[in-house]
């Protein structure tokens, strides 16, 4: 099929644009990265360790975050939005990198998922997890360097597939899902569509730089790649993230069976914002809470990343709370709502102690 003009014309734009690597961080700027994203009592101030004691997340906007299990220093996605925007998310890939995490681990393959994956996983020395088609595309970003990247399955990997293993001292699960979509109207399950207004008033208060939008443009077109939901435990502590809520119920329903297999979680991480809100509203994120059984609830995906067609996290807000009225009452979780611009690296929104 011959390209469109829209995909040529981004294809030219994006060769302009070079992307310069990172600069590797030193022990003064792993301490200070630390002490900025996790909380500067949590971090030692000689040796950049976190405090072992303590499950510490911190937001880095859309569905990225920077984790501290047990004193373990992790990912989960790695892009910093910008490209129609600049600086509405207050931090870099340079000081993202900076934090040396112990692995990267990507949810799929989008741009605004992964699109500084490779830059940061090159900086940081970090091992990247994610599908093979992650890993390549990790290594175009960096004109092919090399990456120490963890490949989980291949192309014949199916949704519902698992893989075990252990990073830093944090047992960690990841099982093959699927992409959010748009499917008919559920009359039995669904609940009514969500269609926040898109706020691009944070384009005039943060203009997007020539570079910023070189990156977007150079990143757009990025695959899928297949899509993973990850879940790591640390001693009795269990908390799963996933970047984006397929529609299980009609695609692909054995995978809500395999995730109610896994432990039950102290805290879910889950996309809200998809394809799906327009026909069938927050059915789909409310279909892996249901199977995950967490007690707190954690959105994500659902702020301004992309102000020409999002909103900002308020919009969410009550669709979510309605959503979740409808699980039985034992089972309902608690709702910590992250809101933009406020809770970006606010570590105290979402800090558990591991005691």
């Amino acid at each position: 099929m011959p390209s469109s003009p829209i995909s040529s014309g981004l294809s030219a734009l994006s060769g302009r644009f070079a992307t310069p690597p990172l600069p590797r961080p030193t022990l003064a700027d792993t301490i200070a990265a630390r002490r900025r994203f996790f909380g500067a009592e949590a971090v030692d101030g000689e040796t950049g360790e976190v405090r072992s004691d303590q499950v510490i997340v911190s937001w880095f906007g859309c569905a990225s975050f920077a984790v501290a299990l047990g004193g373990t220093v992790l990912l989960l996605d790695a892009w910093v939005p910008r490209g129609v925007t600049s600086g509405y998310v207050p931090t870099t890939p340079t000081e993202v990198a900076a934090l040396a995490p112990a692995g990267i681990f990507i949810g799929h393959g989008h741009f605004d998922h992964a699109a500084d994956a490779g830059p940061i996983t090159l900086a940081s020395g970090a091992v990247l997890h994610g599908t093979p088609s992650h890993c390549a595309t990790a290594r175009k970003q960096v004109g092919g360097a090399e990456l120490s990247c963890q490949e989980l399955g291949s192309e014949e990997t199916a949704p519902g597939d698992r893989f075990d293993f252990e990073v830093g001292g944090v047992s960690v699960t990841a099982v093959r899902h699927i992409h959010s979509g748009r499917t008919p109207r559920d009359e039995e399950h669904a609940s009514a569509p969500v269609r926040p207004r898109p706020c691009p008033c944070d384009i005039r208060t943060h203009p997007p730089t020539l570079d910023d939008a070189g990156h977007l443009a150079r990143n757009l077109l990025a695959p899928e790649g297949g899509v993973l939901l990850y879940q790591f435990r640390v001693g009795d502590f269990t908390l799963t993230w996933h970047d984006s809520s397929g529609p299980l119920l009609d695609k692909a329903p054995h995978v809500l069976d395999v995730l109610h297999t896994l432990p039950a979680s102290d805290v879910h991480i889950g996309a809200v914002q998809g394809f799906n809100q327009y026909t069938n509203g927050l059915r789909d994120p409310r279909s892996y809470v249901e199977a995950l059984r967490p007690k707190v609830f954690v959105p994500n995906h659902h702020d301004n990343w992309l102000p020409l067609i999002t909103a900002r996290g308020e919009a969410f807000r009550t669709p979510l709370h309605e959503e979740f009225a409808r699980l039985p009452e034992e089972t309902r979780p608690e709702i910590r709502m992250l809101l933009d611009r406020d809770d970006y690296l606010a570590p105290g929104r979402l800090t558990f102690d591991l005691r």
